[in-house]
């Protein structure tokens, strides 16, 4: 039997994965589904093609096919094709486009003056790349069908339900306590515990670990028709863009926040107190360069990051311990992916990746 400690977007898809192939799972989540205390809830996060790392870009296409399948067995759209676009003095466009070009991924690499008729609500200033396989995935949505299809095909979901005690016992069986009185035996136990991974007593060497608060703004759009691509803007601000789903209301906006600058934290100690200087600072970026916003922000929310020193994934096997925890503030994309490399290394179909190895250099 295989245990999925953790079902927020990871610890879901790779439920999911597992159950659909026929393993006996079950799946323990500490709060109900769709909680907003970890990093997994909300109905906005990008999906992007657009990354400086050929490795990277290449998972990106993986992901985008494994997004398509769990919206085929789920019945569900959980991934909206809207565009993207990447500028900014130290984004570095030109470069990105020819990673794209190398893996063939469509795409434009635009002059300010295209991009500014192209998109006249942003202010351009530089050259932009726009690949139009970029989107918003609903984060909410995507947990929800995931643990629905996960009981589907057969996998048992204790939800309200903490993990206390972890103790490996003769034979590499894992033995699990839980704070209502269950005491589970498993063969693998996949850990996906967003934030909390850190302070978990493991077996395991776990490499550091930074958690920090993050705060996300949305932006009413001033003309409703407007469809707006995905944004990824580095500048002096390091800002990330995308329409806002129904976290921004019932009237069209666009969901914009700082990818750094984070306040350190963890899952436990977190306040869920908005930054007044983050909020100035988006504020202030959308009023100079997104003139198709109303500046003063709608709706505002915090979250988790749980980064590596690397921003590389943990995606690692170490005894019956499967620890995955793609974070760093890009892993959402690559949920169902993940979902099936974490269900690789769960049942030994595949050993790991060494840029996902918990003992990697640097």
């Amino acid at each position: 039997m295989i245990a999925v400690i953790g079902a927020g977007l990871m610890g879901a898809a790779t439920a999911w994965q597992l159950a659909r192939r026929g393993h006996e799972v079950t799946l323990i989540e500490a709060y109900d589904i769709g909680h907003k205390h970890g990093s997994s809830h909300g109905s906005s996060r990008i999906f992007r093609r657009a990354y400086n790392d050929p490795f990277y870009v290449r998972l990106t296409g993986q992901a985008h096919e494994q997004w398509r399948e769990l919206e085929e067995d789920g019945s569900t759209p959980l991934l909206r094709t809207t565009g993207g676009l990447d500028m900014g003095e130290e984004r570095d466009p030109k470069a990105i486009a020819e990673l794209l070009a190398a893996a063939g991924v469509p795409h434009e690499l635009l002059r300010p003056e295209t991009a500014a008729e192209r998109w006249p609500h942003i202010r351009v200033t530089g050259p932009v790349l726009y690949h139009p396989d970029a989107g918003v995935v609903d984060a909410d949505e995507t947990v929800a069908v995931c643990v629905r299809r996960a009981i589907e095909h057969g996998a048992e979901a204790l939800i309200g339900t903490r993990v206390t005690g972890i103790d490996v016992q003769e034979g590499e069986k894992v033995l699990l306590r839980t704070d209502d009185g269950h005491e589970i035996v498993a063969d693998t136990v996949v850990i996906a515990a967003g934030a909390w991974l850190p302070e978990l007593e493991l077996p395991v060497p776990l490499p550091p670990l930074r958690v920090t608060q993050q705060q996300v703004f949305h932006f009413r759009q001033r003309d409703l028709s407007v469809r707006w691509p995905t944004l990824v803007w580095d500048e002096t601000l390091h800002l990330y863009g995308l329409p806002s789903g129904s976290d921004g209301g019932p009237l069209p906006a666009m969901k914009l926040a700082e990818h750094d600058r984070g306040t350190p934290t963890t899952a436990r100690t977190r306040d869920r107190v908005v930054d007044p200087s983050s909020r100035q600072r988006v504020s202030g970026f959308v009023r100079d360069r997104l003139p198709g916003l109303d500046p003063d922000p709608v709706a505002e929310a915090t979250c988790l990051y749980t980064t590596t020193p690397d921003d590389d994934f943990i995606l690692d096997r170490h005894g019956p311990f499967v620890i995955v925890s793609p974070c760093s503030g890009h892993g959402a994309k690559f949920a169902p992916l993940i979902g099936a490399l974490a269900a690789d290394l769960a049942t030994g179909r595949a050993d790991p990746h060494p840029r996902f190895r918990m003992d990697r250099a640097g």
